[in-house]
């Protein structure tokens, strides 16, 4: 279980906000797009929601395993969501889901993603305690479970070792690493409109965020090239855009910041 070691071991491993199905895939989704090495323009909320919605993700006893296949090639990419309260995903057992572990599976890694599901779904057959995860009180037990779970596992695709160090290393680095954790981020969804005619107008919820993006320069310059607008500390990523009448373009973005960050940072 490769994927689901290095989503834990690199910090991919996030609280949700709520206990709202569909809000808590919509929010995972939205984090995974925020990945780097993802290509810019990537709807993996699209994607993610419209597969939920021919299957249910369930894997009983408390875990859901949504997953969204992409076109191109790239690495299996996985991001876990801990929902404290648990959520009602309409299991057949049931028993609310705590637990989202969250693929998305490029073109070439297809065999890869059906070996590493397949290992996790033995692996909750076989884990003895599993309702631990419903019982945990913070994201460092839940890792702590989910490494305990995956060497128990006989199957698991890396060696027992391998996840005893990694659940060594998470407690020794958890302070350093802190600013570099997804469960640290804040992630904003964000709208921009440019023209030739005018300045550009920026739609979102985070007042400080609007108030960064109305004044920085070069932003429709850095996104219309790039995809990808850096000046404080707000990271803005461009996932889509629109073109209307008049030369004027909508640009569908995603804001990003770590907690620590200053908010306003860059204005």
């Amino acid at each position: 279980m490769d994927a689901l070691l290095d989503a834990l071991q690199e910090g991919r491993l996030i609280e949700l906000p709520d206990d709202n199905k569909e809000d808590a895939l919509q929010f995972l989704a939205h984090v995974m797009e925020a990945i780097p090495s993802l290509p810019a323009g990537t709807d993996v909320v699209g994607l993610i929601m419209a597969r939920e919605r021919s299957a249910n993700s369930t894997l009983g006893k408390g875990w859901a395993c949504p997953h969204a296949r992409v076109p191109f090639e790239e690495d299996l990419l996985c991001v876990v969501g801990w929902s404290p309260q648990g959520i009602d995903y309409g299991a057949p057992d049931g028993i609310r889901v705590s637990i989202i572990v969250m693929y998305l599976v490029p073109e070439n890694q297809r065999n890869h993603f059906l070996r590493e599901a397949s290992m996790l779904a033995k692996a909750l057959m076989a884990y003895p305690e599993p309702q631990k995860l419903s019982l945990a009180n913070d994201l460092n037990e839940v890792r702590e479970h989910l490494l305990d779970l995956i060497s128990s596992s006989k199957k698991t695709a890396g060696p027992d070792t391998r996840a005893r160090m990694i659940q060594l290393q998470a407690r020794q680095a958890a302070v350093a690493t802190q600013q570099y954790d997804m469960a640290n981020l804040v992630v904003e969804p964000v709208s921009i409109i440019s023209g030739p005619n005018f300045r550009h107008v920026v739609l979102g919820q985070d007042r400080h965020l609007v108030e960064y993006l109305d004044s920085a320069s070069g932003l429709i310059e850095r996104l219309a090239v790039d995809g990808i607008f850096q000046n404080g500390g707000w990271r803005i990523i461009k996932r889509g855009e629109i073109t209307y009448q008049a030369d004027r373009i909508l640009y569908d973005c995603l804001a990003i910041r770590t907690r620590s960050d200053n908010p306003g940072a860059g204005r």
